[in-house]
């Protein structure tokens, strides 16, 4: 006997209701997060409030915060909420757009680890990040203060407090003290 799951599509996924939970779908199958702690908001707006002016200032394209969602592929589909995001300003959505799901990977993802974050699916999310075409994705522990940098091709690099974390050419001249990102 052949069981044939239900997965779930991006579509369905935006039209849920809102229950207080947050949500990802992975190849059609939801994902329940819980809602994040303090030192997790803090961590992601220490990072947007450095980031954003940069972008801004520079016409380099979007900040974006809320764990917005990219739709990173379809059928089935994989919709995942980074803690913080950039997008190069070619590929922002025109203001009408912007009802929906972000169409591909974010060119930076920041993804801060929480208590129930584990080893295994925070590696499968940076994965489906960077197989979607991100270019860099940037893992903070606020635990071990710590950012690990994820590059497509490239061994993961690991950031402590005395570092700096910088942009390369995803964000050209963005650099960040990783002592503040936890200040």
């Amino acid at each position: 006997m052949v069981t044939k799951k239900n997965w779930v599509t991006a579509q369905q996924l935006a039209e849920m209701p809102d229950d207080g939970y947050r949500y990802e779908l992975v190849r059609g199958e939801i994902r329940k997060m819980a809602p994040s702690f303090e030192e997790h908001g803090l961590v992601s707006a220490n990072v947007a409030v450095d980031l954003a002016p940069y972008v801004r200032r520079n016409g380099l394209g979007r900040v974006v915060i809320c764990e917005t969602g990219y739709l990173l592929e379809s059928n089935p589909d994989t919709v995942r909420a980074p803690d913080v995001s950039f997008i190069r300003q070619e590929r922002v959505s025109p203001p009408g757009e912007r009802r929906s799901f972000v169409q591909g990977a974010p060119d930076l993802a920041f993804e801060v680890l929480s208590p129930s974050n584990r080893p295994g699916p925070m590696a499968e999310k940076v994965a489906d990040y960077v197989a979607a075409g991100c270019r860099m994705v940037v893992v903070i522990d606020p635990v071990l203060r710590t950012a690990t940098v994820h590059r497509p091709d490239q061994e993961p690099h690991v950031l402590s407090e005395g570092d700096t974390l910088d942009g390369g050419d995803v964000v050209p001249g963005w650099q960040m003290p990783v002592g503040e990102i936890f200040a």
